[in-house]
């Protein structure tokens, strides 16, 4: 772990910025777009020399891939729950739609952050695909919001210890307790007393990690955009 570093207090600033403003409604439907459209990403151009056709959108090396891959999981998230809420599967009740509209704001809100620290790094836009979802079915919606949610904290899991600016593994943290406090109560409203199951919970009680190329090869159910991680670190 490298010692405090002026790009170290740059990234916290940020995130202090960006986390100590709320969301307004106005706010977010910018960030969400409006309707389907909001869910339909459209994958970047060649921005960077590696954005090709035969690569796949390039996510980068050291810090920065990992911040775009990060990045790439939170554009996945949003989108899914920002197509949820826009139209609530059959029989849900106010008490999961208030959850599953506190979700997607959250999720959002990452999206936006982590495109906002990357700047001219960051990827585009990934087109997502849905299609073996039934969004009016219940079982399909939270059964998919669950495999979403445990992926996204194996994820975080997986790769904190790859960054090497403090800054940025911090921020990493505090956004993984919001996507397990997600997963949580994702579980709860499937099967109650589910929430630290064995599924997700080892016999030392520490949840199950996962490292990017895994991560990404289990999301590639869900997103057309080829990506490149051939340089994120593995160590």
């Amino acid at each position: 772990m490298k010692n405090s570093t002026k790009s170290e207090d740059q990234a916290l600033l940020r995130e202090q910025d960006f986390f100590s403003s709320k969301l307004e409604r106005r706010s977010f439907l910018r960030f969400a777009g409006a309707g389907a459209a909001g869910m339909a990403l459209v994958a970047a151009g060649c921005k960077k020399d590696k954005d090709t056709l035969e690569s796949g959108v390039y996510l980068g090396s050291g810090d920065i891939g990992i911040l775009n891959y990060a990045y790439a999981l939170e554009q996945l998230e949003a989108a899914f729950y920002v197509q949820v809420a826009n139209s609530f599967y059959t029989g849900a009740t106010q008490a999961e739609k208030d959850i599953l509209i506190d979700i997607r704001d959250h999720e959002v809100a990452h999206r936006e952050f982590f495109k906002n620290v990357l700047g001219e790094n960051a990827i585009g836009g990934l087109e997502v695909n849905f299609s073996s979802i039934n969004f009016a079915d219940r079982t399909s919606v939270l059964g998919t919001a669950k495999a979403f949610e445990d992926l996204g904290v194996s994820a975080y899991n997986g790769a904190g210890f790859l960054l090497r600016d403090a800054g940025y593994l911090t921020v990493a943290g505090k956004i993984v307790s919001v996507e397990a406090r997600h997963a949580a109560i994702i579980r709860e409203l499937i099967t109650p007393n589910s929430f630290a199951n064995n599924e997700v919970i080892d016999a030392n009680g520490l949840d199950k990690s996962r490292m990017p190329l895994e991560v990404l090869g289990i999301a590639s159910a869900f997103v057309k955009t080829k990506i490149n991680a051939n340089d994120l670190p593995t160590t």
